[in-house]
């Protein structure tokens, strides 16, 4: 699957590890939702003057956002996991 936006590597890592998911892509930014263990979790891309995700990766229940190079900080988080 060709990957757009910047949550390719992210992309990666989910299909590496088996992981069942959907990707929606409008206007060059991208949203994934997936479950890993039984907890639903969601990135969410955005561009408002600098271009971030929403997601709740470091907390299943509680949304953070992320800036700058959000790709490697989604890796880090989601390579803590196993």
């Amino acid at each position: 699957m060709e990957q757009k936006g910047h949550l390719g590597r992210v992309l990666a890592l989910i299909e590496e590890r088996g992981w069942s998911y959907t990707y929606n892509e409008e206007d060059g930014l991208g949203s994934i939702d997936f479950d890993y263990r039984g907890v639903p979790y969601h990135i969410w891309e955005f561009e408002d003057g600098e271009r971030g995700v929403e997601t709740n990766l470091r907390s299943g229940g509680r949304q953070e956002e992320l800036l700058g190079d959000y790709e490697t900080v989604l890796l880090d988080l989601m390579k803590e996991w196993y």
